[in-house]
């Protein structure tokens, strides 16, 4: 790892209630494994609809996002030169309103709507799955 400061991205926590509470993942391009929206922050976007904005590109979802982080999570990012440095991710719950038949990058990614707790035991990151699990005991 590299000694660089932490990098900052922002995510979106797509979440509904069909009987019971569901969190929507996503494959990441890269390594395929199950992960949330999330990307680097746009200009002229608060941290909120930037977290909202991936979960359109990545997950073509749309809906309520939360003015508020609910947490952080930390992950390893790997450079095109084979360097990794850590991310540090504020995570914004996204109630889903809306689920897109097309969106940009719907031929990248794979979306699965799983039940929370078992939305937790899928992502390899532990902070994630810590914070699934919080959200899950007390979502919004």
């Amino acid at each position: 790892m590299t000694a660089d400061a932490e990098a900052l991205q922002y995510a979106a926590l797509p979440w509904r209630r069909k009987g019971k509470l569901e969190i929507l993942l996503i494959t990441s391009r890269e390594t395929k494994r199950w992960v949330i929206p999330k990307g680097w922050p746009i200009e002229g976007l608060s941290p909120e609809l930037s977290a909202a904005r991936e979960a359109f590109e990545e997950a073509g979802i749309e809906g309520h996002v939360a003015t508020q982080a609910i947490g952080h999570y930390h992950y390893l990012k790997r450079r095109k030169d084979g360097t990794t440095h850590v991310v540090n991710v504020a995570v914004f719950p996204l109630e889903v309103k809306r689920q897109h038949d097309e969106w940009p990058e719907r031929t990248q990614r794979v979306t699965q709507w799983f039940p929370a707790e078992r939305a937790a035991e899928l992502v390899l990151e532990t902070s994630l799955a810590e914070l699934l699990r919080r959200f899950c005991a007390s979502p919004m």
